[in-house]
């Protein structure tokens, strides 16, 4: 009820009037039955220009940092994530990471559609990074397509570290349903898992025209911090690298 109520009643109509969001594709949006959404990740508001074009709810697995704030600001976060019906997920690795999986397998065997961002966290610079191989094995296990979703213009109005976010035109654009079924069987497979990913993460780049940069986002958001330099001098030169 309160992501019905946000959508359409009290944030959903600020942000159509505001940042005009235009569609592209939206005939490739599933209209029934499990899918995952994988998208490129550029901006917190990714999160709510996505869900506000389609028919249906999306499920995204959030990280759990957005349940445990303190303060009036962490309760009224965890109150919208709740009601929104995100997911909380531990990003550390490891154990987590499996449980994270057999989160989003539900949800799926559930026949909803789970949103998913294949780099794991937010872009720093506006370059799209190297997908995880979690999307991989969701997608083969549970036996579903993977709808690719590029989200354009969304750093541009708020990048990270930006609570604000400035007046632009948005767009979401879908690709055509990515169609697994060939690896049956082989979720097991590192080297297949690792091609999977890389075939959504071409598709995100196609349909984004973001520069792709072959190393983890986390990795870059390390090298930035690391060297001091600003972002897209930083991007220029782990291209090179």
């Amino acid at each position: 009820m309160l992501y019905l109520f946000l959508k359409h009643v009290l944030i959903g109509p600020w942000l159509k009037i505001l940042w005009r969001p235009w569609v592209e594709g939206l005939e490739n949006f599933p209209t029934e039955g499990a899918a995952i959404i994988a998208s490129n990740h550029l901006s917190f508001s990714d999160s709510f220009f996505c869900p506000l074009v389609v028919p249906r709810h999306i499920t995204f697995l959030a990280k759990s940092d957005y349940f445990t704030g303190r303060g009036l600001k962490g309760r009224l976060t965890k109150w919208f994530f709740n009601g929104v019906g995100q997911v909380p997920v531990d990003r550390s690795g490891g154990r987590a990471s499996e449980a994270a999986l057999r989160t989003g397998l539900r949800v799926l065997g559930e026949g909803h559609l789970l949103g998913i961002y294949p780099e794991g966290t937010r872009s720093p610079n506006g370059n799209l990074y190297r997908g995880k191989t979690g999307i991989a094995r969701m997608a083969l296990e549970a036996e579903v397509n993977v709808i690719p979703v590029a989200m354009i213009n969304t750093f541009e109005i708020q990048p990270p570290g930006t609570i604000r976010p400035r007046l632009h035109r948005v767009g979401i654009r879908f690709g055509t349903p990515l169609d697994f079924s060939r690896y049956e069987g082989m979720e097991d497979d590192r080297f297949v898992l690792r091609s999977v990913t890389d075939e959504v993460m071409y598709e995100l780049m196609s349909l984004s025209g973001q520069e792709y940069v072959d190393m983890y986002a986390t990795r870059a958001k390390e090298l930035i911090a690391e060297g001091g330099m600003a972002d897209s001098q930083a991007s220029v030169d782990m291209g090179r690298g």
